[in-house]
């Protein structure tokens, strides 16, 4: 593994169980959540609907589950 996977996570391990099997269900119209290059490539808006707080729909992620996405983000989205 390297630094950067260790300091930003993975998304298999650490990105794509965030997103629940409702989550995923409710956004199949547009990309899938669990898919790796589906999220990579809509990365900065998704964060952005985070951190907005309208993203999931039915609830805000709290800030720790925020960070975990945004480091994931910065750190060059590791697979």
């Amino acid at each position: 593994m390297s630094d950067q996977q260790t300091a930003s996570g993975s998304f298999e391990n650490d990105i794509r169980p965030l997103f629940r099997d409702k989550d995923r269900q409710r956004m199949e119209w547009a990309f899938d959540l669990w898919r790796y290059e589906d999220v990579k490539e809509n990365a900065p808006a998704i964060l952005q609907r985070l951190e907005d707080g309208d993203m999931p729909c039915d609830e805000s992620w709290p800030p720790d589950r925020i960070a975990t996405f945004r480091s994931w983000v910065q750190g060059g989205m590791p697979k």
